[in-house]
């Protein structure tokens, strides 16, 4: 049973994240539409489960690659813009973050120093703040 299994899918695409995404994506309007009764949410979740295994057993490998890649892409945007602002919450903990008054350049300085003066060092303006 194994050996007809990987038979049958050699030369296929199988799984990737995408994949698995639309697979996830599929059983949680199931469910969604199990509780609330919805025939258009159950119909759209089993449209996304077919294309699933469409993928899943597709042979064209370049299409199927840049449809993950494009997800991906679209992923990392998602993710960088939570990453960001948990980056800059935590330097908020070590660092005050200042505005050049002339241009604008976000300047970094470490907190704790007293009434310093500071540089700016894109248009090497000076000015003084409290850290």
């Amino acid at each position: 049973m194994m050996n007809w299994l990987r038979n049958f899918m050699a030369g296929r695409y199988g799984t990737d994240h995408f994949n698995r995404f639309l697979f996830g994506v599929a059983l949680i309007t199931m469910l969604i539409s199990s509780f609330f009764g919805g025939a258009v949410l159950y119909s759209i979740s089993l449209l996304v489960l077919l294309y699933c295994l469409f993928r899943m057993f597709s042979r064209n490998y370049n299409k199927r690659y840049r449809e993950n890649n494009r997800y991906l892409t679209y992923q990392n945007r998602f993710l960088n813009f939570f990453r960001k602002g948990k980056n800059t919450v935590n330097q908020r903990k070590r660092y005050h973050i200042y505005k050049c008054p002339s241009c604008k350049q976000k300047i970094r300085v470490p907190k704790g120093k007293g009434r310093i003066e500071i540089t700016c060092p894109k248009c090497h303006m000076q000015f003084i703040k409290k850290s």
